[in-house]
């Protein structure tokens, strides 16, 4: 198997220092995540939450969205922890690949199928979605009752991944609509994640 390729920040280029504090980086899916989403509610609630701004969010472009990945990652000088819904996962799968900077951990909630019946046409760019381990601590939080992953598909990712998978039950997908509020318990993962390393 050849080395993936990588785009952007190389191993010559200055690092920053590791420290014991991380930027958490919202990564939302298609559309966004409004203002009741968990996403939405954290940026909200802590300063070290920055969502990570994409041009277009109804016609994602995998290059589009890896290159404000990049440059959020660059922006917050130092180590970061990845906040992702939905299509969003993709992303950070995508970008762990392709990426040099320090990352601290993933949480990666309701990955999409891209070989499901609800996956938009729109995000064909995102597929195929990269097959190998991350190279950093991750949990997979699925929904059994999700429209747009199954819990089978949810259990794969996490294995290829590497993931901790934790099963949520029947939230559908884990969004504004879930009744989820701020979502303490996804906190407590995140926080889990910020502290590693």
């Amino acid at each position: 198997m050849t080395a993936p390729h990588r785009m952007f920040a190389t191993p010559e280029a200055p690092m920053p220092e590791v420290t014991r504090s991380a930027t958490v980086l919202i990564l939302p899916g298609i559309q966004g995540s409004g203002p009741g989403h968990w996403q939405s509610l954290w940026e909200r609630q802590d300063p070290r939450v920055r969502r990570v701004q994409q041009l277009d969010w109804d016609a994602p472009r995998l290059e589009d969205w890896l290159q404000a990945l990049e440059t959020a990652a660059a922006e917050a000088g130092g180590p970061v922890v990845l906040a992702a819904h939905s299509l969003g996962c993709l992303l950070g799968a995508h970008w762990a690949a392709r990426t040099w900077r320090t990352v601290r951990g993933a949480l990666l909630v309701a990955p999409p199928d891209p070989d499901g019946p609800a996956f938009p046409a729109a995000a064909a760019s995102f597929v195929p979605v990269p097959e190998r381990p991350l190279p950093f601590p991750s949990v997979v939080v699925a929904s059994r009752d999700d429209p747009y992953g199954s819990m089978d598909y949810a259990r794969r990712q996490a294995a290829v991944w590497g993931s901790e998978l934790v099963d949520l039950g029947e939230r559908g997908h884990i969004n504004a609509e879930s009744g989820l509020g701020d979502w303490p318990e996804g906190r407590a993962l995140l926080q889990a994640l910020c502290e590693a390393g």
